[in-house]
């Protein structure tokens, strides 16, 4: 309790008197916090959403802070989250370096000046739950809010800090559960928005939440958890996967217990119980946990009931508009998702049989031998990305509600060269519209009016449909939502309306999945083509 409020009263302190400021003021519920004026927008930046989850408050629910008093300044971003140390170079590295720190629950609001009752767009970063921040300089939403919504993006904890389960934990909890930490974080930005965005000119019965990869999978998370349940309203995912996820407390689909990998992380760390744990550095042990914790959402029964393929096909999910989609080149920069092509197109070929059985001959149709490079690339990517994105728009649309699909297939003369043709996250400049904001390592993009026209057409879709509910854009197709005909957007050198995405694809993974679901013995997602363990599940009910 007391190191309670010590932190409360290190939060109080940063609030300066009111005679001292001089850029705009947002009387927020919170308490009051000083941004900057930066053109036709007001802009507040490291805003604290929870108390910080550090000493005692690791690997608990975050905890809401007392108001503090006076001004609290809000023109720094604040920390990222600790994310691993020494990663590589790859196509995503950023140009400078972010500060990380355990105390790290902070947001970012871009706000029109005089804004009254304006749409809000909750971002909510990508980096595999594992790396990332709402901070980083492709999310700056200074572009977006110019067309009238206000923009909010988000930390929340990664890694083994915000994902880690442990029958430890679980015994401190009145529920019984553990793990799910950067899930309830985003849950707990998502109630301060409710509670305090009309300061900032926002509706909060009007929020729309956002990500791409690992926030396109938050963002299905948030659709699934009763604890998120009215906290938005529309919601948009970008390279989503909807994966297996373990369960607490027993072993399913191949994989042991949420509470089970806990203990074989603490013993690693040769950690006794959770005090020995929370005594660790936290930077240690995100390093160390990068050697074999993955981090995802766990079936609790409470955070997230179900598996996340059940909670859609039973209807318990958020019931709300979506904007969904993939890109065609997801892979390209993640090969490392792909499993390493064999010697020859005959051993490709002799692999699926093995692997597929009676779903082989659909396979090999849709993901021939010929090409069976390329094909191991699309493998994966539909498995994971285009599969999920279909069967998000399927689901919304059975529960009537209108979901718009898309496909990114935008490629430019650095990109294409580079063998990176519309890869993993290459939207983001255009959704953004932060072309200038792209690390040293991206292909170098076009500065011309035709990159820029597609940029503005995703802005006036992702804005418009924020606003309404409806991806609209003044100098582009209509997007009509995916309906019974199978409708789509395909984003090449412009948008353009087309149906029926990718003939036989969704129903090939759909049956994998519901076979491999039905047995109980082995996950989807990246267990498919070569990567596949063992012999097909066999045929289920309802499955084929």
């Amino acid at each position: 309790m007391k190191s309670l409020r010590l932190l409360a009263v290190s939060a109080l302190a940063l609030a300066t008197p009111a005679a001292a400021q001089s850029g705009p003021i947002a009387n927020a519920p919170s308490g009051a916090v000083e941004g900057k004026a930066e053109g036709d927008l007001n802009v507040y930046r490291g805003i604290p959403f929870a108390m910080p989850p550090v000493g005692a408050m690791r690997w608990r629910p975050p905890a809401p802070m007392a108001p503090w008093k006076g001004v609290r300044p809000a023109t720094d971003f604040g920390p990222a989250c600790i994310q691993p140390s020494g990663k590589g170079q790859s196509v995503y590295t950023p140009a400078t370096t972010m500060p990380t720190s355990e105390d790290c629950l902070s947001l970012n609001i871009w706000a029109p000046k005089n804004a009254k009752n304006a749409p809000v767009f909750v971002w909510i970063h990508g980096g595999a739950l594992v790396s990332g921040s709402g901070r980083e300089a492709s999310y700056d939403g200074q572009r977006m809010a110019e067309r009238g919504v206000i923009v909010v993006s988000i930390n929340y904890r990664l890694g083994i800090l915000g994902w880690l389960a442990h029958p430890g934990l679980s015994l401190e909890s009145p529920q019984k559960v553990s793990g799910n930490y950067g899930l309830l974080d985003q849950i707990a930005a998502l109630s301060w928005i409710r509670h305090n965005i009309a300061a900032f000119g926002g509706n909060a019965q009007n929020v729309t939440i956002a990500g791409e990869s690992a926030g396109g999978l938050s963002v299905m998370y948030l659709l699934e958890s009763p604890l998120a349940r009215g906290l938005f309203q529309k919601a948009i995912a970008q390279s989503a996967y909807m994966v297996a996820m373990p369960e607490l407390k027993k072993s399913v689909l191949g994989v042991p217990s949420a509470e089970a990998a806990g203990q074989m992380f603490a013993g690693a760390m040769q950690a006794s119980d959770v005090a020995a744990l929370r005594g660790l550095d936290a930077q240690t042990i995100t390093d160390a946990a990068t050697k074999g914790f993955f981090p995802f959402g766990n079936v609790d029964g409470l955070v997230l009931p179900q598996q996340m393929t059940t909670a859609f096909d039973e209807k318990k999910m958020a019931q709300v508009p979506l904007l969904i989609g993939f890109n065609q080149g997801e892979i390209r920069s993640l090969m490392v998702l792909a499993p390493k092509p064999p010697a020859s197109a005959a051993d490709y070929e002799a692999g699926i049989r093995q692997r597929y059985g009676d779903l082989a001959d659909d396979f090999l149709k849709l993901y021939p031998a010929a090409d069976y490079k390329e094909s191991i690339i699309a493998t994966t990517r539909d498995a994971l990305y285009g599969w999920t994105a279909q069967r998000m728009a399927i689901k919304q649309t059975e529960v009537g509600q209108p979901a718009y699909l898309y496909m990114w297939d935008h490629g430019y003369p650095a990109m294409d060269g580079a063998g990176l043709h519309a890869f993993h996250a290459s939207e983001l400049p255009y959704v953004f519209g932060t072309f200038g904001s792209i690390g040293p390592n991206w292909p170098k993009m076009p500065d011309t009016p035709e990159e820029h026209g597609l940029s503005d057409a995703m802005l006036d879709y992702w804005t418009s449909f924020a606003a309404t509910g409806t991806p609209v854009a003044a100098k582009a197709a209509a997007w009509p939502a995916y309906g019974t005909a199978g409708n789509f957007m395909h984003f090449t050198d412009v948008p353009r309306a087309e149906t029926g995405l990718m003939p036989g694809m969704y129903k090939l993974n759909e049956a994998v999945m519901c076979r491999r679901r039905a047995s109980g013995k082995v996950g989807w997602n990246w267990n498919v083509g070569l990567a596949a363990p063992g012999s097909m599940a066999p045929k289920a009910a309802g499955c084929d």
